[in-house]
C-alpha cells in the first residue's frame, strides 16, 4: 500500500469550497485563528486544499500546505491504527485484559475492589480512567502527578502509566464513557506487544506503509507556532501555560510547546505527535477506503461502543474506537451522514470521515481552542456537509 491520494482538478460540489473559503477568511479577519491548513478528499481524490494565515505571526512566516503541526489528540488515530494492525496480525485482541501486557497496571475501583480493564475499554474510553485537565485543580490525577501527555513531564511512559494506575477508577470498566488517558495506556500495550518504543511501532505499523512523516519528535523550526485564544488576538504559547477550557470544572490543559522538540520526551499515544495535514488525511483516507486494514476491523473501529447518551461531541454523538460517531444527525443538528466519525486536537485541529459520502476532512490550525471546537471548526463542518460530488 502506498497511501497516495490522487490530485484532481475536480472541486467540491456546489458552494462547499466557497463556504470553506469564507470560514477561513472570516476567522482570519476576526483574529480568531492565526493560520490553518484545510484539506478535503472525496473517494480518494483531493478536492480542496488551502493554507492561509501565518505559521509564525511574529516573524511573518506564512502558512504552507506542508507546514507541520503539533497534533495533540489527532495522535489518537495513529495509535489506534497501530493497535488495529496488531489485531489484524493476531498479536492483540480487544478482549485481552490489559494486565496480560502490563502486569503492574491494576487500578482499583473506589471501594478498593479489583477491576478488569480490557483493550476494548481503552480504545473506547470506557476504562474508568480520566484526564487531569477534566478534574479539579487538586484532583486525584493532579495529586498523583499524572501527565495528560501535553505538558513538560520528562519522565517515561512507564512512569506515567504507573501514576495512572495509582488512582482509583471513577467507574467500573465498560459501564460508562469518559474521555481519558486510555490511549496513553494503549501505547504502553503496543510497546509491550512489539518490544519496541511506541514511536518505532507506529512508524513500522502505520507511517512507513503509508509514507507518512508524522512522529513523536520533530526538531527544527518548520512547525507551526502554537497560539491560544485571546483578545484582541490569539496569544503565543509558552511552556507551562494552562489554558482554561470553555466548559467543565478543571484547571484547563497544561501545554509545553517545546515538548515535541525534545528527543527524550516520552511518547504520548494520546497527544504526543506532530505531522502535516496530508499525513492525517492519508491515514484517515486509508482507513476509509480499506487500504490499511481488512474490512472486519475497519467496521469494528467505527462501530458505536456507547450511544448518544455519551454526548461525546455534543447531543447526538456516541463514541467508537476511532472517535466520536454520529448517532442522530437531527439531534446533533449536523448535515453529516449517520455513522460519520469525527474528533480533534486541543492545539486547534479537527477531522471527520463521512463514510456514506466517501468524504474526509482535515482542518489543522495553530490556535487553541478555536480550531478544535470554536466557530471555525463548526463552520468547516457545516461547509463540508453537502452532497458528494
Amino acid at each position: 500500500m502506498t497511501g497516495e491520494i490522487a490530485l484532481t482538478a475536480r472541486s467540491l460540489k456546489g458552494n462547499s469550497a466557497g463556504a470553506i473559503d469564507a470560514a477561513v477568511d472570516e476567522a482570519l479577519a476576526e483574529s480568531r485563528i492565526v493560520g490553518c491548513v484545510v484539506l478535503v478528499a472525496e473517494d480518494g481524490k483531493l478536492v480542496y486544499e488551502r493554507a492561509a494565515g501565518h505559521a509564525d505571526r511574529e516573524t511573518g512566516r506564512q502558512m504552507r500546505v506542508d507546514t507541520p503541526f503539533r497534533l495533540a489528540s489527532v495522535t489518537k488515530p495513529f495509535t489506534t491504527m497501530a493497535a488495529l494492525k496488531l489485531m489484524e496480525a493476531g498479536r492483540l485482541s480487544p478482549e485481552d485484559g490489559v494486565t496480560k501486557y502490563l502486569p503492574e497496571f491494576r487500578p482499583r475501583l473506589q471501594d478498593g475492589s479489583a477491576a478488569d480493564i480490557r483493550i476494548a475499554h481503552l480504545m473506547a474510553h470506557m476504562a474508568g480512567l480520566d484526564y487531569r485537565f477534566q478534574q479539579p485543580v487538586d484532583g486525584a490525577y493532579a495529586r498523583a502527578q499524572v501527565s495528560d501527555g501535553l505538558d513538560e513531564s520528562q519522565e517515561s511512559l512507564a512512569a506515567n502509566i504507573a501514576r495512572i494506575a495509582s488512582v482509583p477508577l471513577d467507574r467500573r470498566p465498560g459501564e460508562g464513557w469518559r474521555y481519558s488517558v486510555a490511549t496513553d495506556v494503549l501505547g504502553g500495550v503496543i510497546e509491550a506487544v512489539t518490544g519496541t518504543a511506541l514511536g518505532e511501532a507506529i512508524r513500522t505499523l502505520v507511517c512507513d506503509p503509508l509514507r507518512l512523516d508524522a512522529a513523536f519528535h520533530w526538531p527544527g523550526d518548520e512547525l507551526a507556532v502554537p497560539y491560544r485564544d485571546g483578545e484582541p488576538q490569539p496569544v503565543r504559547m509558552t511552556a507551562g501555560v494552562e489554558v482554561p477550557l470553555p466548559f467543565g470544572e478543571g484547571p484547563g490543559v497544561r501545554f509545553d510547546p517545546e515538548r515535541i522538540r525534545t528527543e527524550s520526551t516520552w511518547p504520548s499515544g494520546g497527544a504526543g505527535m506532530a505531522g502535516r495535514a496530508r499525513d492525517v488525511l492519508t491515514l484517515l483516507e486509508a482507513h476509509r477506503s480499506g487500504d490499511l486494514l481488512r474490512d472486519d476491523l475497519r467496521q469494528a473501529a467505527r462501530l458505536p461502543r456507547v450511544g448518544a447518551e455519551a454526548q461525546a461531541a455534543g447531543p447526538g454523538w456516541g463514541f467508537s474506537w476511532l472517535g466520536a460517531v454520529l448517532i442522530d444527525p437531527a439531534e446533533a443538528a449536523s448535515g453529516w451522514s449517520k455513522g460519520s466519525v469525527s474528533w480533534g486536537g486541543v492545539y486547534g485541529a479537527s477531522w471527520g470521515i463521512d463514510f456514506e459520502r466517501k468524504r474526509t476532512v482535515v482542518s489543522l490550525t495553530n490556535t487553541a481552542y478555536e480550531g478544535m471546537f470554536g466557530k471555525f471548526s463548526r463552520s468547516i463542518a457545516a461547509a463540508t456537509s453537502g452532497p458528494a460530488t
